[in-house]
């Protein structure tokens, strides 16, 4: 049994273009080369669906989404032992993440990564089951679960 005190609380977000297609980023840090979906912390007093808004807007630039689902479940993800003892100073094992299931309201131009502080370098629209080709080993399992909580969406 995980200890909820041992990991970050966070969000994740399956942004859906009109065609069900997945909107995935390549990292820019210098973490993994991997691409992901848009996720990060929940900031002191955020709800988490406040959370999800505000990550959209600054890893993928734009607010032009609407929530359509939220995964009744937090799910979990362990980092690589390495990755650990690097990131959030070594705080937590890895993150606890709520996931929402947002539809994308614009165009393809209103996507902008030059945010304040860019976390992607590049984008793309990708089919939901050729994700797990394409991001880090430890963030797979967590991946299915996702999607096997949306599978009635897609």
């Amino acid at each position: 049994m995980r200890n909820p005190d041992d990991y970050r609380k966070g969000v994740g977000i399956i942004l859906l273009n009109k065609e069900k297609l997945v909107f995935v980023g390549q990292r820019i840090d210098k973490i993994s080369e991997a691409w992901q979906m848009p996720q990060g912390g929940i900031d002191e007093g955020e709800s988490p669906e406040e959370a999800a808004l505000r990550e959209l807007h600054e890893e993928v630039g734009t607010n032009k989404a609407e929530i359509i689902y939220e995964v009744p479940n937090w799910l979990f993800y362990d980092l690589p032992d390495e990755l650990a003892k690097k990131l959030w100073k070594g705080r937590y094992k890895g993150q606890m993440q709520k996931w929402f299931v947002m539809n994308f309201t614009g165009t393809d131009s209103d996507i902008n990564l030059q945010t304040e502080i860019p976390e992607f370098m590049t984008w793309k629209w990708a089919r939901h089951n050729d994700l797990a080709d394409m991001i880090v080993e430890f963030k797979r399992e967590l991946y299915g679960q996702v999607f096997d909580e949306i599978s009635h969406i897609l």
